[in-house]
């Protein structure tokens, strides 16, 4: 879900965050999406029902001290036309019902941000400033070019790696054969020249490392976050030290 906000009247920071299980579709084009003025919760964690005035206003929320449903019917109650849950972790959170969840009967969009979005929100709005967000969910394809292109870098590299390979060994052979017809009274270096520089790829070496490379780019994009950043980090460290 994008969060796209404005300040003022004019277009500021655009925040990313994700949608509950529960209540209503959030519309999937920008054009069709309403913005509305965001309102800073009064208690904070919207456990009880708040104080503010609502008109079909945005309502910002924390998160913890009871249910995200129970935040959800407080805000409804409240005339909030959404709710925004600022998470206390910089990841986000699947928002999900209770098994044995009753009150479900929940009629605005929920979204949870994550941590760093939720504090530069509150600076808007500790600044005196009119903030209105604007809540849409692009419609994600069923394939995704980023992966598909991800996975034919992979397959690319494997294909050139393969070749260099048969080339400089070619080359190799190509070379040791001159030397072998030139030489007339010393005895040939035998050695194949470069041969420190071929690396020998099987088809079954080959087909698994396609495997793994893909398995690894699709955990890539799917997983991630800042602790999977920092640890690629960290391991990038390790192999150019190596």
């Amino acid at each position: 879900v994008k969060v796209q906000t404005w300040v003022d009247g004019i277009e500021d920071a655009e925040f990313v965050g994700v949608g509950a299980r529960f209540g209503t579709t959030i519309v999937s084009k920008e054009k069709n999406a309403n913005q509305r003025r965001l309102i800073l919760s009064d208690p904070r964690d919207c456990c009880s029902a708040p104080k503010n005035k609502l008109a079909n206003d945005v309502i910002m929320v924390d998160r913890g001290h009871c249910k995200f449903t129970t935040k959800a019917n407080y805000a409804q109650a409240a005339h909030a036309s959404a709710i925004l849950i600022i998470n206390n972790q910089k990841e986000l959170y699947k928002m999900v019902c209770e098994p044995d969840e009753t009150d479900l009967d929940i009629h605005i969009p929920a979204v949870m941000l994550p941590q760093d979005a939720g504090t530069s929100l509150e600076k808007m709005l500790i600044s005196n400033s009119s903030v209105s967000v604007q809540l849409y969910s692009p419609t994600r394809p069923l394939v995704d070019i980023a992966e598909v292109f991800l996975w034919l870098m992979a397959v690319g590299t494997i294909l050139c790696a393969s070749y260099w390979s048969a080339w400089s060994a070619r080359e190799a052979a190509i070379e040791q054969d001159r030397l072998l017809k030139d030489a007339l009274d010393e005895i040939p270096d035998t050695r194949p020249v470069g041969s420190g520089g071929i690396v020998d790829i099987n088809t079954t070496s080959a087909i698994l490392f396609v495997v793994v490379a893909s398995c690894f780019l699709v955990m890539l994009y799917k997983l991630m976050s800042y602790w999977f950043v920092e640890l690629l980090v960290v391991l990038f460290c390790i192999g150019g030290v190596e």
